[in-house]
Protein backbone atom coordinates (compact mmCIF):
# COMPACT_ATOMS: atom_id res chain seq x y z
CA UNK A 1 0.00 0.00 0.00
CA UNK A 2 1.42 3.43 -0.69
CA UNK A 3 1.50 6.06 1.98
CA UNK A 4 -0.10 8.52 -0.95
CA UNK A 5 -3.02 6.18 -1.59
CA UNK A 6 -4.13 4.82 1.13
CA UNK A 7 -7.35 3.42 -0.32
CA UNK A 8 -8.27 0.48 -1.66
CA UNK A 9 -10.73 -0.07 -3.96
CA UNK A 10 -12.48 -3.46 -5.13
CA UNK A 11 -14.52 -4.14 -8.16
CA UNK A 12 -16.50 -7.43 -8.10
CA UNK A 13 -19.27 -9.34 -9.56
CA UNK A 14 -20.79 -12.84 -10.29
CA UNK A 15 -23.30 -14.61 -11.75
CA UNK A 16 -25.07 -17.01 -8.84
CA UNK A 17 -28.05 -17.77 -7.96
CA UNK A 18 -29.19 -16.25 -4.84
CA UNK A 19 -32.86 -16.81 -4.12
CA UNK A 20 -32.37 -15.69 -0.74
CA UNK A 21 -30.51 -12.25 -1.90
CA UNK A 22 -33.15 -9.73 0.21
CA UNK A 23 -31.84 -11.29 3.62
CA UNK A 24 -27.79 -10.82 2.88
CA UNK A 25 -28.95 -7.10 2.15
CA UNK A 26 -28.57 -6.10 6.23
CA UNK A 27 -26.04 -8.44 7.18
CA UNK A 28 -23.47 -7.11 4.26
CA UNK A 29 -24.44 -3.33 5.13
CA UNK A 30 -23.36 -4.03 8.76
CA UNK A 31 -20.72 -5.83 7.46
CA UNK A 32 -19.17 -3.14 5.40
CA UNK A 33 -20.29 -0.08 7.56
CA UNK A 34 -18.31 -1.63 10.58
CA UNK A 35 -14.94 -1.82 8.61
CA UNK A 36 -15.64 2.10 7.59
CA UNK A 37 -15.97 0.58 3.65
CA UNK A 38 -17.96 2.93 1.24
CA UNK A 39 -19.64 2.16 -2.11
CA UNK A 40 -22.19 0.46 -3.86
CA UNK A 41 -23.44 -3.26 -3.59
CA UNK A 42 -25.78 -4.57 -6.01
CA UNK A 43 -28.02 -7.78 -4.77
CA UNK A 44 -30.29 -9.92 -7.30
CA UNK A 45 -30.91 -13.35 -7.70
CA UNK A 46 -28.92 -13.67 -10.43
CA UNK A 47 -26.01 -12.46 -8.47
CA UNK A 48 -24.03 -9.87 -6.82
CA UNK A 49 -22.45 -6.88 -8.29
CA UNK A 50 -20.58 -3.43 -7.03
CA UNK A 51 -17.53 -1.23 -6.31
CA UNK A 52 -16.33 -0.77 -2.68
CA UNK A 53 -13.70 1.19 -1.07
CA UNK A 54 -12.02 1.68 2.09
CA UNK A 55 -8.70 1.47 4.29
CA UNK A 56 -7.42 -2.61 3.08
CA UNK A 57 -8.09 -4.68 6.04
CA UNK A 58 -11.67 -2.79 5.99
CA UNK A 59 -11.81 -4.29 2.50
CA UNK A 60 -10.16 -8.08 3.09
CA UNK A 61 -12.79 -7.77 5.99
CA UNK A 62 -15.84 -6.86 3.63
CA UNK A 63 -14.57 -9.56 0.59
CA UNK A 64 -14.08 -12.64 3.39
CA UNK A 65 -17.40 -11.83 4.70
CA UNK A 66 -18.61 -12.58 1.37
CA UNK A 67 -16.29 -15.40 0.21
CA UNK A 68 -17.52 -17.02 3.37
CA UNK A 69 -20.89 -17.70 1.59
CA UNK A 70 -20.03 -20.88 -0.33
CA UNK A 71 -21.68 -19.19 -3.56
CA UNK A 72 -19.61 -16.40 -3.23
CA UNK A 73 -16.50 -18.74 -2.26
CA UNK A 74 -15.05 -18.01 -5.74
CA UNK A 75 -15.92 -14.40 -6.04
CA UNK A 76 -13.08 -12.32 -7.77
CA UNK A 77 -12.15 -8.88 -8.00
CA UNK A 78 -10.28 -6.09 -8.79
CA UNK A 79 -7.74 -3.63 -6.99
CA UNK A 80 -6.89 -0.13 -7.21
CA UNK A 81 -5.58 1.98 -5.44
CA UNK A 82 -6.53 6.05 -4.27
CA UNK A 83 -4.90 8.87 -2.21
CA UNK A 84 -8.71 10.09 -1.84
CA UNK A 85 -12.23 8.37 -0.94
CA UNK A 86 -14.08 7.12 -3.88
CA UNK A 87 -17.32 7.34 -2.32
CA UNK A 88 -19.24 8.90 0.17
CA UNK A 89 -22.03 6.64 1.34
CA UNK A 90 -22.47 2.67 1.66
CA UNK A 91 -25.56 1.27 0.02
CA UNK A 92 -26.25 -2.36 -0.19
CA UNK A 93 -29.55 -2.26 -3.00
CA UNK A 94 -31.36 -5.19 -4.11
CA UNK A 95 -32.58 -5.43 -7.64
CA UNK A 96 -34.46 -7.39 -10.70
CA UNK A 97 -30.93 -7.50 -11.73
CA UNK A 98 -27.28 -6.88 -11.53
CA UNK A 99 -26.79 -5.63 -14.43
CA UNK A 100 -29.89 -4.20 -16.39
CA UNK A 101 -30.38 -5.37 -20.15
CA UNK A 102 -34.57 -6.52 -19.40
CA UNK A 103 -34.00 -9.37 -21.47
CA UNK A 104 -36.18 -11.65 -18.89
CA UNK A 105 -35.15 -15.28 -20.58
CA UNK A 106 -31.66 -14.36 -20.42
CA UNK A 107 -29.04 -16.05 -18.11
CA UNK A 108 -25.30 -15.58 -18.35
CA UNK A 109 -25.14 -18.72 -15.44
CA UNK A 110 -26.17 -20.85 -18.62
CA UNK A 111 -24.88 -19.24 -21.61
CA UNK A 112 -22.14 -17.26 -22.18
CA UNK A 113 -19.45 -15.91 -24.66
CA UNK A 114 -15.30 -16.82 -25.11
CA UNK A 115 -13.19 -15.45 -22.47
CA UNK A 116 -10.46 -13.53 -24.06
CA UNK A 117 -7.76 -12.84 -21.90
CA UNK A 118 -5.86 -9.56 -22.21
CA UNK A 119 -3.15 -10.67 -23.91
CA UNK A 120 -5.11 -12.54 -26.90
CA UNK A 121 -7.14 -9.51 -27.31
CA UNK A 122 -4.66 -7.83 -29.62
CA UNK A 123 -4.79 -10.82 -31.93
CA UNK A 124 -8.16 -10.58 -31.96
CA UNK A 125 -8.76 -7.13 -32.52
CA UNK A 126 -6.21 -7.73 -35.55
CA UNK A 127 -8.66 -10.30 -37.03
CA UNK A 128 -9.90 -8.26 -39.96
CA UNK A 129 -13.26 -10.77 -39.94
CA UNK A 130 -14.26 -9.65 -36.54
CA UNK A 131 -16.77 -7.13 -35.33
CA UNK A 132 -15.86 -5.35 -32.36
CA UNK A 133 -18.07 -3.51 -30.03
CA UNK A 134 -18.16 -1.47 -27.11
CA UNK A 135 -21.28 -2.11 -25.30
CA UNK A 136 -20.64 0.95 -23.08
CA UNK A 137 -22.72 4.29 -22.71
CA UNK A 138 -21.88 7.34 -25.16
CA UNK A 139 -20.15 9.23 -21.92
CA UNK A 140 -17.83 6.78 -21.74
CA UNK A 141 -17.15 5.86 -25.33
CA UNK A 142 -16.43 9.09 -25.41
CA UNK A 143 -12.97 9.28 -23.03
CA UNK A 144 -11.81 6.40 -24.68
CA UNK A 145 -11.94 2.62 -26.52
CA UNK A 146 -10.18 0.23 -28.51
CA UNK A 147 -8.58 0.85 -31.99
CA UNK A 148 -11.32 0.27 -34.42
CA UNK A 149 -14.47 -0.55 -32.03
CA UNK A 150 -17.64 0.35 -33.38
CA UNK A 151 -19.73 2.54 -30.99
CA UNK A 152 -23.55 1.96 -30.67
CA UNK A 153 -24.04 5.65 -29.22
CA UNK A 154 -26.71 4.29 -26.20
CA UNK A 155 -27.12 6.37 -23.44
CA UNK A 156 -28.11 2.81 -21.46
CA UNK A 157 -27.31 -0.55 -21.71
CA UNK A 158 -31.21 -1.50 -21.96
CA UNK A 159 -30.66 0.14 -25.61
CA UNK A 160 -28.43 -2.04 -26.78
CA UNK A 161 -30.50 -5.00 -27.66
CA UNK A 162 -32.54 -2.44 -29.90
CA UNK A 163 -29.00 -1.10 -31.26
CA UNK A 164 -28.21 -4.75 -32.62
CA UNK A 165 -31.70 -4.98 -34.17
CA UNK A 166 -30.87 -2.47 -36.46
CA UNK A 167 -27.66 -3.77 -37.61
CA UNK A 168 -28.31 -4.68 -40.96
CA UNK A 169 -24.89 -7.38 -41.23
CA UNK A 170 -25.90 -8.67 -37.88
CA UNK A 171 -29.49 -10.40 -39.45
CA UNK A 172 -30.09 -13.37 -41.30
CA UNK A 173 -29.03 -17.02 -40.79
CA UNK A 174 -25.64 -15.77 -42.80
CA UNK A 175 -25.01 -13.26 -40.18
CA UNK A 176 -25.10 -15.60 -37.22
CA UNK A 177 -21.67 -16.99 -38.85
CA UNK A 178 -19.65 -13.72 -37.90
CA UNK A 179 -17.73 -13.61 -35.31
CA UNK A 180 -18.38 -10.97 -32.39
CA UNK A 181 -16.23 -9.39 -30.31
CA UNK A 182 -17.64 -7.38 -26.74
CA UNK A 183 -16.08 -5.28 -24.14
CA UNK A 184 -16.92 -3.38 -21.46
CA UNK A 185 -15.25 -1.96 -18.49
CA UNK A 186 -15.37 -4.81 -15.85
CA UNK A 187 -16.49 -7.50 -17.71
CA UNK A 188 -20.46 -7.88 -16.61
CA UNK A 189 -22.19 -5.79 -19.07
CA UNK A 190 -20.25 -8.61 -21.84
CA UNK A 191 -21.72 -11.41 -19.93
CA UNK A 192 -25.05 -10.46 -20.88
CA UNK A 193 -24.28 -8.76 -24.14
CA UNK A 194 -22.57 -12.03 -25.56
CA UNK A 195 -25.14 -14.33 -24.19
CA UNK A 196 -27.35 -12.39 -25.54
CA UNK A 197 -25.96 -12.91 -29.15
CA UNK A 198 -25.15 -16.58 -28.29
CA UNK A 199 -28.95 -16.43 -27.84
CA UNK A 200 -29.94 -15.30 -30.49
CA UNK A 201 -27.86 -17.94 -32.31
CA UNK A 202 -24.40 -16.58 -33.64
CA UNK A 203 -21.56 -19.31 -32.78
CA UNK A 204 -18.60 -17.17 -32.66
CA UNK A 205 -18.55 -14.80 -29.31
CA UNK A 206 -15.82 -13.19 -27.38
CA UNK A 207 -15.46 -10.84 -24.96
CA UNK A 208 -12.10 -10.02 -22.74
CA UNK A 209 -12.08 -11.56 -19.89
CA UNK A 210 -11.84 -8.72 -16.66
CA UNK A 211 -12.80 -5.97 -18.96
CA UNK A 212 -10.49 -2.88 -20.01
CA UNK A 213 -9.86 -2.89 -16.57
CA UNK A 214 -8.01 -5.94 -16.41
CA UNK A 215 -6.58 -5.01 -19.78
CA UNK A 216 -5.14 -1.65 -19.08
CA UNK A 217 -3.74 -3.22 -15.76
CA UNK A 218 -1.89 -6.29 -17.55
CA UNK A 219 -1.17 -4.78 -20.68
CA UNK A 220 1.90 -1.96 -21.12
CA UNK A 221 1.27 0.74 -23.12
CA UNK A 222 3.55 0.40 -25.87
CA UNK A 223 1.97 -2.74 -26.41
CA UNK A 224 -1.67 -1.38 -26.24
CA UNK A 225 -4.48 -0.65 -28.76
CA UNK A 226 -6.54 1.27 -26.27
CA UNK A 227 -6.77 4.90 -26.50
CA UNK A 228 -7.97 7.64 -24.03
CA UNK A 229 -9.16 6.95 -20.55
CA UNK A 230 -11.65 4.58 -19.30
CA UNK A 231 -14.47 5.67 -17.54
CA UNK A 232 -14.94 4.54 -13.57
CA UNK A 233 -18.27 4.95 -11.67
CA UNK A 234 -16.39 6.38 -8.41
CA UNK A 235 -14.64 9.93 -7.51
CA UNK A 236 -11.56 9.17 -9.84
CA UNK A 237 -13.76 9.52 -13.01
CA UNK A 238 -11.24 7.93 -15.30
CA UNK A 239 -8.16 5.72 -14.68
CA UNK A 240 -5.62 5.05 -17.69
CA UNK A 241 -3.01 2.50 -18.13
CA UNK A 242 -1.90 0.85 -14.79
CA UNK A 243 -5.46 1.80 -13.78
CA UNK A 244 -3.64 5.00 -12.49
CA UNK A 245 -6.30 7.80 -12.24
CA UNK A 246 -6.81 9.63 -15.57
CA UNK A 247 -7.45 13.01 -16.89
CA UNK A 248 -10.94 13.80 -16.52
CA UNK A 249 -13.04 15.06 -13.61
CA UNK A 250 -17.37 14.68 -13.31
CA UNK A 251 -19.28 17.88 -14.63
CA UNK A 252 -21.58 17.64 -11.59
CA UNK A 253 -24.88 18.38 -13.28
CA UNK A 254 -24.88 16.13 -15.88
CA UNK A 255 -22.08 13.42 -14.28
CA UNK A 256 -20.43 13.85 -18.37
CA UNK A 257 -16.49 13.32 -17.86
CA UNK A 258 -14.69 16.49 -18.83
CA UNK A 259 -11.44 16.84 -20.39
CA UNK A 260 -9.02 19.82 -19.78
CA UNK A 261 -10.09 20.91 -23.18
CA UNK A 262 -13.77 20.64 -22.25
CA UNK A 263 -13.43 22.82 -19.43
CA UNK A 264 -12.39 25.53 -21.82
CA UNK A 265 -15.87 25.72 -22.61
CA UNK A 266 -17.53 29.19 -21.74
CA UNK A 267 -20.60 26.69 -20.93
CA UNK A 268 -18.36 25.13 -18.10
CA UNK A 269 -19.17 26.72 -14.40
CA UNK A 270 -17.63 24.62 -12.17
CA UNK A 271 -20.46 22.74 -10.39
CA UNK A 272 -23.04 24.06 -12.34
CA UNK A 273 -22.81 23.60 -16.19
CA UNK A 274 -20.80 22.16 -18.99
CA UNK A 275 -20.85 22.15 -22.81
CA UNK A 276 -23.60 18.84 -22.57
CA UNK A 277 -25.92 20.04 -20.53
CA UNK A 278 -25.47 24.41 -20.15
CA UNK A 279 -29.08 24.35 -22.13
CA UNK A 280 -30.93 21.29 -20.42
CA UNK A 281 -31.15 23.46 -17.24
CA UNK A 282 -33.98 26.15 -15.33
CA UNK A 283 -32.15 29.18 -13.52
CA UNK A 284 -33.51 28.02 -11.01
CA UNK A 285 -31.40 24.38 -11.31
CA UNK A 286 -28.90 26.51 -11.96
CA UNK A 287 -29.14 28.28 -8.48
CA UNK A 288 -29.52 25.02 -6.62
CA UNK A 289 -26.32 23.71 -7.92
CA UNK A 290 -24.06 27.09 -7.54
CA UNK A 291 -25.31 26.75 -3.86
CA UNK A 292 -24.24 23.27 -3.63
CA UNK A 293 -20.84 23.97 -5.17
CA UNK A 294 -20.57 26.65 -2.52
CA UNK A 295 -21.35 24.26 0.34
CA UNK A 296 -18.95 21.92 -1.37
CA UNK A 297 -15.91 24.55 -1.44
CA UNK A 298 -16.46 25.91 2.20
CA UNK A 299 -16.63 22.34 3.25
CA UNK A 300 -13.41 21.60 1.74
CA UNK A 301 -11.76 24.58 3.30
CA UNK A 302 -12.68 23.31 6.70
CA UNK A 303 -11.53 19.83 5.75
CA UNK A 304 -14.83 17.91 5.74
CA UNK A 305 -16.06 15.59 3.18
CA UNK A 306 -19.72 17.34 1.90
CA UNK A 307 -22.66 15.07 0.99
CA UNK A 308 -25.40 16.95 -0.79
CA UNK A 309 -28.30 15.74 -2.09
CA UNK A 310 -27.91 14.33 -6.16
CA UNK A 311 -28.06 16.88 -8.99
CA UNK A 312 -30.77 16.34 -11.98
CA UNK A 313 -28.89 14.76 -14.58
CA UNK A 314 -28.69 11.58 -16.68
CA UNK A 315 -28.25 9.24 -13.68
CA UNK A 316 -25.39 6.54 -14.33
CA UNK A 317 -27.26 4.25 -12.37
CA UNK A 318 -25.84 0.60 -12.29
CA UNK A 319 -24.66 -0.91 -15.41
CA UNK A 320 -22.25 -1.47 -12.72
CA UNK A 321 -20.80 0.21 -9.59
CA UNK A 322 -17.86 -0.65 -11.14
CA UNK A 323 -20.10 -0.35 -14.09
CA UNK A 324 -22.64 1.61 -12.41
CA UNK A 325 -22.07 -0.21 -14.23
CA UNK A 326 -21.58 -1.89 -15.43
Amino acid sequence: MSSTAPYLTAALYKFVALPDFAELQAPLQACCESNDVKGTLLLAHEGINGTIAGPEAGIRAVLAFLHADPRLATLQHKESWSPKPPFTRMKVRLKKEIVTLRVPELDPNKTVGQYVKPQDWNALLADPDVVVIDTRNDYEVAIGTFKGAINPNIKTFVQLPAWLDAQENLQGEAAKKTKVAMFCTGGIRCEKSTALMKMRGFDEVYHLEGGILKYLEEIPPEQSTWEGDCFVFDERVSVSHGLGVGHHELCRSCRWPLSAEDKLSPHYVLGVSCEHCHDQRTPEQKAQMAERQRQVELAEARGETHVGAKMPGHEHTHQHPQEKSE
